[in-house]
């Protein structure tokens, strides 16, 4: 398995009953969808594979090259990111994903988590630490796509706020809304 690489198998059909028959082989149903493509194509891929090809630090923001084999035979190649995907309530493995086809020229918006340093001075005086966004919105161009935004939160002391607009992230922000008080 090689991060950033994936090989699909294409499938034909859609439905409930066919989405039983791939899972029970060990599969997992998809859509593959977006740039380059005329329609969105219905695919299966092992989950294993999958997970495998995702960078450890980027998550879901990995740019992967996806090869499309129809029987065995190589169909198109595209650069995709994973946009989606759905989990078993229960046993928590995928039974679902969704592939986006991006341009690696076009600016697109993804979610960077934020990661906080330090423990604020606030909660040590018996104030609590309220995060309200986990990620931040960035528009950027694929290759451009920071891995976490690190924010150090040890000067912040009761009543004080950090607020996205106010940090230097080094990324336009679409939402400034976002704060972390104490």
């Amino acid at each position: 398995m090689e991060v950033g690489k994936l090989t699909v198998e294409v499938r034909n059909g859609t439905g409930k009953g066919i989405s039983r028959k791939i899972r029970q082989q060990g599969l997992v149903p998809g859509i593959c969808y977006g740039h380059g493509l005329e329609k969105p194509v219905n695919i299966m891929v092992n989950p294993k594979v999958l997970r495998g090809s995702l960078d450890p630090t980027r998550g879901q923001n990995t740019i992967i090259t996806v090869t499309l084999a129809e029987n065995g035979a190589t169909k198109t190649t595209l650069t995709a990111m994973l946009w989606e995907w759905q989990l078993h309530p229960l046993r928590r493995n995928v039974t679902h994903v969704d592939l986006i086809a991006i341009d690696p020229e076009r600016p697109i918006q993804v979610e960077v988590p934020v990661e906080l340093l330090g423990k604020a001075i606030g909660t040590i005086d018996g104030g609590q630490l309220h995060v309200v966004l986990r990620a931040v919105p960035v528009k950027c161009k694929p290759a451009d796509i920071p891995t976490k935004f690190v924010l150090d939160v040890s000067p912040l002391t009761i009543g004080m706020a950090l607020h996205v607009e106010n940090t230097s992230l080094g990324m336009p922000m679409r939402d400034s809304a976002a704060s972390v008080t104490v």
